[in-house]
Order: structure tokens, then C-alpha cells, then sequence
């Protein structure tokens, strides 16, 4: 059953508010400040009876609308966007212009401050060249983005409400939900106005949701539907838990009551800064490694499947300097279990760099504890990036050094491939003309190694006929043999 990430295609301009008064199971002080109350079941008929509206109406007014409007260009044929081709007829062929078409998304967000932050989901703007951001009392704002995040799916908007106070979340830490709390979803699905829907946290720490490069969901069977990409995920404090993000859908797009939302932690880190325009920074662990699993449990000496097994670590990275080896699983990151790599990076990820961490390990049967301090992926060495020119199989392509801090940008591991890697192509080239792809990692060159951007540059233009070239694309490694 796929996993579908939802924003509308149609612009709805009605907003309105649609109120469930639900059955819910907490105890009369539900609605009290704070998050550590008793939970219980319903113990009479008036307690079946009450209401989640004083709660909606604390925190639907900073649920918003979001309307992006994007211009796009067809061309008729893909001859038409080959430099050979128009060298020869130009921009006076019929249809040579295309034909341009407006393209509309209606998602939802999120104000996380009174000033005007509002978070939502990325592919709910992505592309987006006008957006618009409706107040639930149907007040229009043009808003921009600060930040957007694909590897996380979210975004950073503002709107100027001048010297207003705008009604505001807060964001709570999203590690104190359990399976079994109530929550509310708020949003637009459908378009048809502002909506409440209410459910349990079905489960957390969801992993195998293919969505984002972070895969670490809360699930809720809150009915969310198209539209209510970027809405609200509320605790029965009041405050935000998570973003909604995806269904489970079946063919036609209907909510089967499995949704995905992501965590205020992760949400936190994208927010953080993004008032002063600085640029998102991810912490560097320095290792990778593989999931536990059933089979590979009893050959490291767990009783059950859990954890990672790191098989390669960085040199100087923070892994080496907490002690961490190659063999070793890694259990625990600050008291909270990583069943999966998955996990172990959304952990590493959801705290500050310059922070230290406790890191819980399994070596030769016995646990240990290290320090983890976190930094700034380096770039070691410098990227150098450089078009090449000339007679040879990689002319048009650009290459660049390899480092952890170019890996981060570009969403590799934590310990990427040595050598160079292409980052970006020119159509009609040598290099696009066998198929090379902005991604490849050159390895080598007629068999000898291409460790920097300088040894790739001098070995091709001065390699005989015929060129062989090894390139590792994902996980695979790619042999060409290119002229003679």
C-alpha cells in the first residue's frame, strides 16, 4: 500500500471551522497546564460527555492555510531543449517557446511564533513562486520562505503581521508521547475549510516510512487527509507534538486511518536559527553502519535484535573520539534505545552541535558509555569544484572533493565514498552523452586511483585511448570503457 505525502492541486478559498465534539478518555483534568497528569478511563457517563472544544479553541487560530501558486513551462517535444538542435532553428520553430501553465497546492502550517514562523511541510511549497498564508479568521498574508528542508520534508515561512501577536504553538518534547495518547490533527483536508479530527498515537519511532531521508514518524490514526500536509499534531496540553505529514492510502487517495507525522524534535532543529539567517547545520557522528537484526543478533552476543552495527568509522570524527569502534553496536543515545540506523540518525540529528551526548555501546559482551561531542561536518579536504574542458569522457561535468560537509549537503552518509563526485552535468557534453549523472563518485581512470578533483583533471586529459572509468553510483560500481 504506498505512502503518500499530500498537498491539493484545486485553490479553495472558503475556509471554515469544522468542530468534532469527541469521546475521549482522560480524566477531569485534562485540560489543566502541563503534561503530567493521571491518565485513566472514563469512570462515568459525564465524563463520556465532555469536550475537546476548549482545547481547539486554544490552538486552532494558529493552524493556518497555505496556498502555493507556481508558474510551469511544456515544451512540446525534447528536441526542442537540445543545443544542437536550436543551433540549427533557433527559437522560429512552431511551439519552440512551450506553453506556460499555473500550477496550485493547498497545504497547511503551523505558527510557532507570534511573530510571524510558521512551519509546514516542504513539498507543500516546493516550487512554489507566489505563496499565500490564510489566518484561520481569513486574513491573507504573502509569506516567504527562510528555510526549506527536502531531507526532513519541512519548512520556514514568514508573514508580517506588523506589531501584532499572532496566536502561537509551543513545541513540547515530542519524546514524552506514548503509544496510546490522545491527539488532535488540524488542518484543511480537502480544501474544504479548517478541520479538527481527533485520535491516539498508534505508534512512534516509525522508521520504514519512505518519505524522508529521516525517517522517524509518529503514527496516529487521527484521520488526516490531502491538505493536511503541514497541519498541527496537539497533545491534550495544548501544545505540538508533531507536523502532519503522510498517509497510508489506497488507490484514490483516502485516509484509512494510518497517519505519519514529524516529531516537534526534529521540527525544533530545523527551526532553530532561522530568524538570523543562518544555514542549517546537521551534527557530523562520523560512522554508519547496519540495523541489528534477528540473524546478526546472536553473532554479536544480544539476546534480541536491536541496535547498530558500526562497520566503518571516520578518522578524527566524533565516533572515534567517543571511543566507538568498528564491531562495536551502538545502543543508546542519551537513555533513548536506536533499534535501527534509521533511529540512530534521527538521535544524532535532533541534538545541537557543540552539545555532548551519551552514547551507550555493546563490545565483547558488555556495555559501555562514552561521550559524544557533536560538530559541524568538516570540509576536509575543500571541495574544490571544477567544470572540466576538454577531449575526454568526463568534458562537462563538474567535479569536487569529497567531505563530510559536501556529503551532508548532498545526503550521503555519514562516511562518504573517497574521491570525487560529479555535482553537477551539461547537457550534450561527453560526459551526459554516456550517461554519467550529477551523484557518480569517479573512483578511477584507466585504472588508477582518482583520490582529488587535480588527479582526475590530469589523468583524463592525459590517459590514451581507449578510457576506462570507474564509477560508484549508490551502491554500485559502474565499469566503462569509453573511444578506441
Amino acid at each position: 500500500m504506498p505512502i503518500r505525502a499530500f498537498c491539493l492541486g484545486p485553490r479553495a478559498r472558503r475556509l471554515g471551522l469544522a468542530l468534532l465534539a469527541l469521546a475521549f478518555t482522560g480524566a477531569p483534568a485534562l485540560f489543566q497546564p502541563g503534561w503530567a497528569q493521571t491518565r485513566a478511563i472514563p469512570r462515568n457517563p459525564a465524563e463520556i460527555q465532555l469536550s475537546f472544544a476548549p482545547l481547539v479553541k486554544r490552538t486552532a487560530p494558529a493552524v493556518v492555510n497555505i496556498f502555493s501558486r507556481r508558474t510551469v513551462r511544456t515544451v512540446p517535444s525534447p528536441l526542442l531543449n537540445d543545443p544542437f538542435f536550436r543551433r540549427f532553428f533557433g527559437d522560429q520553430f512552431p511551439g519552440a517557446g512551450g506553453t506556460e501553465r499555473v500550477q496550485n497546492a493547498l497545504g497547511s502550517g503551523v505558527i510557532v511564533d507570534s511573530a510571524g514562523i510558521i512551519v509546514t511541510n516542504h513539498h507543500v511549497v516546493r516550487g512554489g513562486d507566489e505563496i499565500t498564508v490564510v489566518l484561520a479568521d481569513r486574513r491573507e498574508f504573502e509569506a516567504t520562505i527562510l528555510r526549506t528542508d527536502e531531507r526532513t520534508d519541512l519548512a520556514v515561512l514568514r508573514i508580517d503581521p506588523g506589531s501584532e501577536k499572532l496566536p502561537a504553538l509551543e513545541l513540547r518534547d515530542s519524546d514524552e508521547l506514548e503509544v496510546g495518547d490522545l491527539v488532535l490533527a488540524i488542518g484543511n483536508p480537502f480544501g474544504v475549510g479548517q478541520t479538527v479530527t481527533s485520535g491516539i498515537v498508534s505508534a512512534l519511532a516509525r522508521t520504514m516510512v519512505g518519505i524522508a531521508d529521516y525517517r522517524f514518524f509518529i503514527q496516529t490514526d487521527a484521520a488526516i487527509n490531502p491538505g493536511n500536509s503541514g497541519g498541527a499534531l496537539v497533545s491534550m496540553d495544548g501544545r505540538l507534538v508533531g507536523i502532519n505529514t503522510a498517509i497510508f492510502a489506497r488507490d484514490g487517495g483516502g485516509s484509512i486511518g494510518i497517519g505519519f507525522a514529524i516529531p516537534t524534535n526534529m521540527v525544533r532543529t530545523v527551526v532553530a536559527g532561522v530568524g538570523a539567517g543562518g544555514k542549517l547545520v546537521r551534527p557530523w557522528f562520523g560512522a554508519s553502519g547496519q540495523s541489528v537484526t534477528a540473524e546478526l543478533a546472536p553473532t554479536v552476543g544480544l539476546s534480541r535484535p536491536s541496535g547498530v552495527l558500526l562497520s566503518e568509522i571516520h578518522p578524527g570524527s566524533p565516533a572515534e573520539r567517543a571511543g566507538l569502534r568498528r564491531g562495536d553496536v551502538v545502543l543508546q543515545v542519551e537513555g533513548r534505545e536506536v533499534p535501527d540506523a534509521e533511529s540512530l540518525r534521527f538521535r544524532v540529528a535532533t541534538n545541537p552541535i557543540g552539545s555532548t551526548v551519551k552514547i551507550t555501546s555493546w563490545r565483547e559482551g558488555k556495555e559501555r558509555v562514552g561521550e559524544l561531542t557533536l560538530i559541524a561536518p568538516p570540509e576536509i579536504p575543500p571541495r574544490e569544484a571544477t567544470p572540466m574542458r576538454g577531449t575526454h569522457p568526463l568534458a562537462g561535468a563538474t567535479l569536487a572533493n569529497l567531505s563530510p560537509a559536501l556529503a551532508e549537503e548532498l545526503g550521503l552518509s555519514d562516511i562518504p565514498p573517497r574521491g570525487v563526485i560529479i555535482t553537477e552535468l551539461r547537457r550534450g557534453t561527453p560526459a551526459s552523452q554516456i550517461r554519467l549523472q550529477p551523484g557518480d563518485v569517479v573512483l578511477r581512470i584507466n585504472d588508477r586511483e582518482i583520490k582529488t578533483v587535480d588527479d582526475a583533471r590530469r589523468i583524463a586529459t592525459s590517459a590514451a585511448l581507449p578510457w576506462r572509468l570507474a564509477i560508484r553510483r549508490g551502491e554500485r560500481v559502474l565499469n566503462l570503457v569509453v573511444g578506441g
